[in-house]
Order: C-alpha cells, then structure tokens, then sequence
C-alpha cells in the first residue's frame, strides 16, 4: 500500500475554501448519502421507474426484489449524478459533490485536504473554488466523450481534484509528499517522495494505463474524468504562469516596436550599447520587442541580466519576472542561471500569492550558485520567508 499522508513545504494561511469543500462534501454524504441509502426507494417515485428501465427491468421483478437491491440513495445518484446520454447542467454541479460510499469520499478529501492548501494559497480562495469546478467540470465532459450514450452516473469530486493535481504538479515542483508505504512485513515506514513523482504515478499507473487498457470504457472507476480534470489543471496553470509574461512584454514595448528586418538585425547589439550608455528603460524595450529567441540569445547574458536587475530596481516586478523566466527558458545551462533563478525570486516577492513560487526559485539559485555571493543571498530569501512562515 502507498497512501500518501501530507506535503511539505506548507503556508501557514488557512485554506479557507480547501476546508469549506471538504465540509460540504462530508455534510452531503452525512445528511444526503447516509440517511437515502438506509431507505428504500419509493415504489411510486417516476424517477424509479426510469431507473429500472435504463437498467434494463421491464417488468418481471417483483417489488421486494427491488427492495432487495436497491436504497433511495441509487435513485437518488440515478437521478443527480452526471449521465452522459442524458447531460444536464444541474448534473455537472451536484455530480462533483455526491460519492458511492465511505472509502470513496475518505479518497478524495485526503487527496483535497493534502493538496489543496498550497494551490488555494497561489490562487486565493475564490480563484481556488473557480479553478476547482472549472476542472471537475471539464474532468466530467472528457469521460463522456468516451461513453456518450451511457446511462450510468458519474458522481464524486475525483475529477475536480484530480484538477487541483494538476496544478499542483505545475506550480510545486520542489515539494515532497509524506508517502506511507506498507509492505509487510519489509517495509512500514512514511517517506518524502518528490511531488511530481507521486503524482506523475498516479496520472500514468493510476489512470492513463488502465484507461488506455479499457479503451476509455465505463468501470468502476471513471479513469478519464481523472485524466481529463488533471489535464485542465496544468492548462489553467501553465495559461497563469503565462499571463504575466504577455502583459509584462505589452506593457514594456515602446509605440514603435515594429522595426524593419535590417533594425532587427542590429537591435542585440543596439541592447547592450544602450545599457552601457546610461538608457536602460530603451535597452529594456527593445530586449521585449526581440520576436525570436534566437535574437534574444544574441544580447550576451550579463546584458540581460542587468536589464532584469534594472527592472527589479525601477519597481517594474512583472517584466522583470517576465525576463527572468526567459532566461531560464532560453538558456538553461547558462553559468550565471542563479542570478536569473535569483532575480525571479525576488520579482515574485512582490507579486500577489506567488511567495511560494519565490521560495523555489531561491532553492533553484541556491542549487545552481557558482559563487557564496549568490549562495549566501538565496540563503538569506529562504530564511527570511520561512521566517514569516509563508513558504507553501
């Protein structure tokens, strides 16, 4: 058995909506789930009479038969879970917040109650709730694709989850997952595994290799609507991660960044005589008006970097956030990657909700530093955020 048990790095703010979800979905199951499946179904409910029909009953089965086998709870998922034959908008919703029993709703509210603080914490609260049913509704449409014409109902919160998985996995890719591991009688023992290796396993063995071996066919459990909701989470995080980086190049790009093929050429060059020359706000411009990146790898790094550094000092955190990441993109193997690994941390310092993304980067500067000057201010960024315990 691997179950895992928690995550750490953790913020200390209180995932208000991470808890409020947990709470509603346990309250459902307690007030809704329990009371309907200790009953029997209301012989003269319509709605029974439809499910039996999907089922395949028509006539031939005595009443106590049904009684036998069936709670109100059956109709009651029958007829408010998510049925691909028969969509409905209303299903989308209170599908994501029914479950088939207790280890089913124990499942996913560990996986919540685990994952969900540090994404809350990146996106606030009602971001967190927006991306939670973006993702569950998503997760739901991409497991119908398969089974358009099905009648059985999918319910669970597995989907939307599986959604806050996946930015998770883009946006903590430093962070570790207390995994419990019991093999008896060889191992019974908690270890901290790499988050983007417990959940790249549960995305691959979990889900895509059994949904790929069923041929997207209907189970007991709804394979797809993991994969689909997982696959809209690192979308939603990978479209934030690049929404400053185009409003940060739109808004440092002069009126006349449309140069001809010739000014092109000679812009690199133009960069760096700028910045020497005492006109950064110029060198900064035309750096973000470089279309390719091949241009962009002309202006020698030490140039870039000292743009990034201007940026920083001008209050400019976005663009300089925005140059730092090209750096890293670009030039991966640079010697001087710290300092851009560095300057992204402290752009992300002063931008909303993104102190965790500023904690990796300074990891990252602290991992790749060539020198104790770099070394010893990563430090100093590290100890000063867990500090003030802001280190999700």
């Amino acid at each position: 058995m691997f179950l895992p048990i928690g995550d750490t790095p953790n913020p200390r703010s209180t995932p208000i909506m991470t808890y409020l979800l947990v709470g509603l979905n346990v309250a459902i199951f307690l007030l809704v789930s329990l009371p309907l499946t200790a009953r029997s179904p209301d012989l003269a409910d319509p709605m029974l009479l439809e499910y039996l029909r999907s089922l395949g009953l028509r006539g031939g089965i005595s009443a106590q038969q049904v009684l036998a086998h069936m709670s109100a709870y059956d109709v009651f998922v029958y007829q408010y879970g998510y049925r691909p034959g028969d969509p409905s908008l209303v299903t989308l919703f209170t599908a994501m917040f029914l479950h088939g029993g207790w280890m089913h709703l124990a499942g996913n509210m560990l996986f919540l109650w685990i994952f969900g603080d540090n994404v809350e914490h990146r996106l606030g609260h009602l971001g967190f709730l927006l991306a939670y049913l973006v993702t569950g509704i998503a997760a739901t449409l991409f497991f119908a694709l398969f089974v358009p014409h099905s009648q059985v109902p999918l319910v669970g919160a597995s989907g939307a989850i599986s959604g806050v998985l996946g930015l998770y996995f883009l946006w903590f890719p430093r962070n570790q997952v207390k995994v419990f591991i019991f093999l008896f009688p060889f191992i019974m023992n908690t270890f901290l595994i790499p988050a983007r290796l417990v959940l790249g396993f549960y995305l691959l063995a979990d889900n895509l290799l059994p949904f790929l071996l069923s041929r997207g066919g209907e189970g007991g459990v709804a394979h797809g609507a993991h994969i689909g909701g997982f696959v809209a989470g690192v979308a939603i995080a990978w479209g934030i991660d690049r929404l400053p980086l185009w409003r940060s190049a739109s808004s440092v790009k002069s009126a006349s960044s449309h140069p001809d093929k010739a000014e092109r050429s000679a812009l690199p060059e133009q960069i760096a005589d700028h910045l020497r020359e005492g006109n950064p706000a110029w060198a900064a411009a035309k750096y973000f008006s470089l279309a390719s990146r091949s241009d962009r790898l002309r202006v020698p790094s030490p140039v870039v970097l000292e743009l990034g550094e201007y940026l920083l000092g001008s209050g400019a955190y976005p663009q300089a956030l925005s140059l730092f990441r090209r750096f890293i993109g670009e030039r991966p193997t640079d010697p001087q990657i710290a300092r851009a690994y560095l300057g992204a941390g402290r752009a992300q310092l002063h931008i909303p909700r993104a102190v965790t993304s500023a904690y990796h980067y300074f990891l990252s500067a602290l991992d790749t530093a060539r020198n104790n000057e770099v070394a010893d201010e990563a430090r100093l960024h590290l100890r000063a955020i867990e500090r003030l315990g802001e280190k999700d």
